[in-house]
């Protein structure tokens, strides 16, 4: 039985509807300290527990579900993450600081027995997690949420180490040039993007992401490409997290559109990663 986090209800729907699994109930009883308990209706010795954490309250309600599961009888529980909130910071900038990746993948593994996570945003956060650990890569149904008439397209990646997502989402797509900007993290907020040399004036440029969380990053890139002349500027990733005025500023910067996946689920959202989770199960 699946049994959906309350960040991911409707990509849960779409993996019960692919995978044939049936879909379980959850309720919440909320307390006026703040705190809550989670309820499952979940029967059967397998558990698939899908939970996006983007909050902290995504993640406490996800390590409450897998002890409800267990507590209801599953023998086997897998965890699926659909977008892992605090594994961005996966290397220690100064003493003293924890490694919130490991932090929070020590903690779900201990609630489950396999964990499939969502094109993290290193693949070396599977270690961290103590039992079988998958990262599956969405990139190539990025392909799906694009414009079917793209002119003498252009792939282009934030940076040279996300080359592969660019050359994924290209092949997948039938045709198109990759190519990537360079950029240097100055620190946990700062980042300086130096310009492709590659030509773009008349081009359809699609910049592909694994995440957009403020958009900073990918408006200088969209600037930059406007400047040079790009035909369409469209902006594609598989977790939209899009805060603030992320929107805005990516309109402003001279994108056309912005296409997803249901990891986190936006208005953007365009195709869903349940057939490739399926595939899993």
């Amino acid at each position: 039985m699946i049994i959906s986090g309350s960040a991911s209800i409707s990509l849960a729907s779409s993996l019960s509807s692919h995978s044939k699994i049936p879909l379980g109930k959850t309720t919440h009883q909320n307390f006026p300290d703040g705190e809550f308990m989670v309820q499952t209706n979940f029967q059967g010795d397998h558990g698939i527990i899908i939970a996006a954490t983007r909050s902290a309250s995504d993640h406490l309600e996800l390590l409450q579900l897998q002890d409800a599961v267990r507590e209801a009888g599953a023998t086997n529980i897998t965890t699926i993450l659909p977008y892992m909130g605090y594994a961005r910071q996966d290397t220690v900038f100064e003493p003293g600081q924890s490694l919130s990746a490991r932090a929070m993948a020590r903690s779900i593994g201990t609630g489950t027995d396999r964990v499939i996570i969502v094109n993290p945003h290193k693949n070396t956060v599977c270690d961290y997690f103590g039992v079988p650990a998958i990262a599956l890569d969405a990139s190539s149904i990025l392909a799906q949420t694009l414009p079917t008439n793209l002119e003498n397209p252009l792939f282009l990646a934030p940076d040279s180490g996300a080359i592969s997502l660019a050359e994924s989402v290209r092949d997948a797509y039938g045709m198109g040039d990759t190519d990537f900007f360079e950029k240097d993290r100055i620190s946990s907020t700062e980042v300086h993007i130096s310009p492709s040399t590659v030509d773009v004036a008349g081009r359809d440029v699609i910049c592909v992401d694994d995440i957009i969380s403020t958009g900073t990053t990918t408006s200088k890139s969209a600037r930059i490409l406007h400047d040079r002349g790009a035909k369409t500027i469209f902006v594609t990733c598989i977790h939209a997290l899009l805060v603030e005025d992320a929107r805005k500023m990516l309109s402003d910067s001279g994108v056309d559109a912005i296409y997803t996946t249901d990891t986190i689920v936006t208005p953007e959202t365009k195709v869903s990663i349940a057939p490739l989770l399926a595939k899993l199960l």
